[in-house]
């Protein structure tokens, strides 16, 4: 058995093993030499699952969709420099998305930065505005010194106790803050010297959660409220799978006045739902729009994708808006009134069982309203060319269940929600900064901690984008990439005001002829071409029969009529 050696440097020992003292054991390497007393000290752990990924954007959203499964920190370390800079995009995605991020950077000692240095920038602080807490650690002097030097030895001890103190505040922010923290570690060179035995026993300091019960007085309040209120809307955004228990989304669709909307990023599923929000208030004239306006909006959940739910809430507010979640609220729809600072579960449970059932027609008037939609959508849908929409009217039917979905920003999400989905489906999108950024990257991370084989559904300009996220070594063999190829960024062709012109097709929707089949061929990955909706379906069912490699199904549809085919789909419901 190989014998564990240990980076010479206190300070690199000192941060993996508090990592390792709260359970922070996957740890995402990008290559490099100053952060090699962390590689050394990461790697030779036993109980450390290390993963080497070369671009460090495409190993920040890969560590992101791990850390999205795992619901625990995910450590990143990269070498001094630019690279630092290159975690940026996940890292704001993380914080918007709350998910855990430990980002550790190896840093030149102080005295080094700005004078011309080799691979130096200003990194203390550098994500301040999108960070949950940072730590600058204090560098180590790491050389012979006299037994008798008792100055170097006291300012070794203040910094150990300084660094202990640091690392153990990060590593705790990001458990209880479920955010992103960052470290920047200053290292002195020589970086590569082990030992055989660890030469430090850092103190670990306990995580302590916090908690916000709701009082008293404010859950009266609510309660008296609530049962008056005849016309109850419940919206819930970006929910991880089972954040809701099944029982309280049965008995808020037992009450004939609460109206339940969600969206494909909910995870929630129930047939009394709206499910497709877009397809239900797209069409309404201003006096259905009264109709709809709730008295009481209640909020579970992260961001909300669809623009128009929020441009209906913000014209027609609600006498009062609660949301509830253990971290933040956004007054998204400038009414907030309450934030109940409890997870869904413990805040349902006890205030479900206190409400009234109020006799109105509210929900069953938009349950009809709805059930029409589901008929003209079929119907639409029926008689559309090969297009955006059938593709993935044709996708979501073939997609075996259960499976994890990962959609792509931005005309994908926004596609999948207009479809009701299968129960089966547990669906993740980047939707915190809703960038295009990363979203492969993201998928293959979060694939390879799913129980269940993984689908993305992408856009062309979003897979090319980030197409170094296949440079990638950790790719499951139940992983599958649908890639909707419409040759630019379909989604600018249904703004107002666009028109024809060599300026908009290059700078806004920016037209190509790329495909990515060299790009498949260069990574092993077993590759698919789909040009016409007769080839797409018999495509599907022999892709997903197959488990022994990654696969991409390219679906090339028409640039110039989607967007018309989407246009006239929400004219035609009703």
């Amino acid at each position: 058995m190989k014998k564990q050696l240990y980076s010479k440097i206190p300070l690199s020992q000192t941060i993996v093993a508090l990592c390792e003292a709260k359970g922070i054991t996957h740890i995402v390497i990008s290559p490099g030499s100053r952060n090699a007393p962390l590689t050394i000290g990461f790697t030779e752990h036993p109980d450390m699952q290390c993963y080497s990924i070369v671009d460090e954007r495409c190993a920040a959203f890969f560590a992101l969709g791990i850390a999205q499964q795992l619901h625990t920190p995910v450590a990143l370390v990269c070498t001094s420099g630019s690279a630092l800079l290159n975690y940026y995009p996940a890292v704001a995605e993380a914080f918007y998305s709350d998910i855990p991020l430990v980002i550790l950077s190896a840093d030149r000692p102080t005295e080094r930065i700005d004078i011309g240095d080799g691979q130096t920038i200003r990194q203390k602080n550098v994500f301040d505005n999108h960070i949950v807490y940072t730590a600058n650690l204090y560098s180590e002097v790491v050389v012979a010194t006299t037994i008798e030097d008792h100055k170097v030895q006291q300012k070794q001890h203040e910094s150990q106790k300084h660094n202990e103190r640091e690392i153990n505040l990060a590593l705790n922010a990001a458990i209880t803050q479920q955010g992103p923290v960052h470290i920047n570690v200053p290292f002195y060179e020589p970086l590569y010297d082990t030992v055989v035995a660890p030469t430090i026993t850092p103190k670990n300091i306990p995580v302590v959660a916090t908690t916000y019960p709701m009082t008293a007085l404010l859950k009266e309040s609510m309660l008296t409220t609530w049962n008056a209120a005849k016309r109850k809307m419940v919206l819930i955004g970006v929910c991880a799978p089972d954040t809701i228990d099944t029982a309280f989304i049965t008995a808020l669709a037992n009450d004939p006045s609460v109206l339940v909307l969600t969206e494909t990023t909910s995870n929630v599923y129930h047939a009394s739902h709206i499910d497709a929000i877009d397809q239900l208030i797209t069409p309404l004239s201003d006096e259905e729009f009264k109709d709809l306006q709730p008295e009481v909006l209640l909020t579970f959940g992260g961001m909300v994708v669809s623009k128009r739910i929020k441009a209906f809430l913000r014209t027609y507010q609600p006498s009062v808006h609660w949301h509830v979640d253990t971290k933040k609220a956004y007054d998204t729809y400038f009414c907030l009134t309450e934030h109940i600072q409890i997870s869904p579960n413990t805040f349902l449970k006890d205030f479900l069982k206190n409400t009234q059932v109020v006799s109105t027609d509210y929900k069953q008037r938009w349950i009809t309203v709805r059930d029409q939609r589901r008929v003209h959508h079929a119907h639409y849908l029926a008689k559309v060319p090969f297009t955006d929409l059938k593709v993935f009217e044709i996708v979501f039917k073939h997609i075996p269940s259960p499976q994890q979905i990962q959609l792509s920003n931005s005309s994908t999400v926004r596609y999948a929600q207009l479809f009701s989905l299968s129960a089966g489906f547990r669906v993740f999108c980047n939707r915190g900064t809703s960038g295009i950024d990363g979203s492969t990257s993201t998928a293959i991370g979060a694939a390879l901690i799913a129980d269940t084989p993984t689908t993305l559904i992408t856009g062309d300009l979003s897979f090319f984008y980030d197409s170094n996220a296949l440079w990638n070594d950790h790719i499951p063999a139940t992983f599958t990439i649908i890639l909707i190829n419409n040759s630019g960024g379909g989604i600018f062709r249904i703004l107002p005001g666009k028109e024809e012109t060599s300026n908009y097709s290059t700078f806004f929707e920016t037209k190509h002829q790329l495909d990515a089949s060299h790009l498949c061929a260069m990574y092993g990955i077993q590759y698919t071409k789909v040009t016409s909706e007769a080839a797409l379906q018999p495509a599907l069912q022999q892709i997903y029969a197959r488990e022994d490699s990654p696969q991409l199904i390219e679906v090339f549809t028409p640039r110039t009529t989607n967007d018309g085919v989407l246009i006239d789909y929400f004219k035609h419901l009703v």
